[in-house]
């Protein structure tokens, strides 16, 4: 059997062709992108990542280089004002394939109803319990400000560093999305607090101890995690898309 390493490493894989295919709608990328990570791994691996990548990659339409980032932003947010009824029904068909557990499960606009607003609208009414959501409505604003406090790190090829700082900038900034919605605001809000914690636990190890006992710090939380059955996977999916707009850009 694969391991979820590789699951995900397959599904990513698959993803790119129908997330990069230019001139085609956010809506049919996300649906296209969902079904083929579902025709190679048989689950859900990466439908956030998706979700996040489907409009930055459809702004880079507008570029024939790598543009700075303040013009991918402004271009996201042309994509995003475009965004129709058509794009909401296809991203509901591709939350509802995906199948993540309680995402998509609300009062207004189910993703198992036909939707009656266009995505982006749709977006705003899980905004404010969703940090995935949230980017469609506020621009890609947290996703374009992390990526610019990450950038030197990227610059310098500490791209493990920079992944961290941008994880412990959403994990420690809001409770996680993915938490909130299986476990409550109580305990995503302790997670919280205590990313905080092994964030500043983490700089102090490598400053006096060097990066072996960093690591070893942060595996050692991701195993407490782990074995509570805590998720930070919406985090992880900022995280990604925060990773793609510095690469990106770097190339500008």
């Amino acid at each position: 059997a694969r391991s979820p390493l590789t699951k995900g490493q397959s599904g990513a894989r698959a993803a790119v062709a129908p997330l990069f295919t230019r001139g085609a709608r956010v809506g049919t990328r996300l649906i296209e992108a969902v079904r083929v990570t579902r025709a190679a791994v048989d689950c859900n691996t990466n439908l956030g990542i998706v979700l996040l990548v489907a409009p930055l990659a459809a702004a880079l339409d507008d570029f024939d280089a790598p543009p700075e980032p303040h013009e991918w932003q402004a271009a996201t947010e042309r994509v995003l004002q475009t965004l129709d009824i058509e794009d909401a029904r296809a991203a509901f068909r591709a939350i509802a394939l995906a199948n993540p557990g309680g995402l998509g499960d609300a009062p207004e606009q189910s993703v198992h109803a036909p939707p009656t607003v266009d995505l982006r609208a749709a977006m705003a009414l899980a905004a404010q319990r969703d940090s995935i959501a949230r980017q469609y409505v506020n621009g890609f604003a947290d996703v374009f400000a992390c990526s610019a406090a990450v950038a030197a790190a990227v610059r310098e090829g500490q791209l493990e560093t920079a992944t961290l700082e941008a994880f412990f900038s959403f994990l420690g900034g809001w409770p996680d999305s993915h938490i909130l919605r299986k476990h409550g605001l109580a305990l995503a809000q302790s997670v919280t607090a205590a990313a905080r914690e092994i964030h500043a636990r983490w700089h102090d190890l490598a400053r006096n101890r060097g990066p072996l006992a960093a690591r070893s710090a942060l595996a050692q939380w991701d195993a407490e995690l782990k074995m509570r059955g805590l998720n930070p996977g919406t985090s992880a999916d900022l995280t990604v898309a925060t990773i793609f707009a510095t690469l990106a850009a770097a190339h500008a």
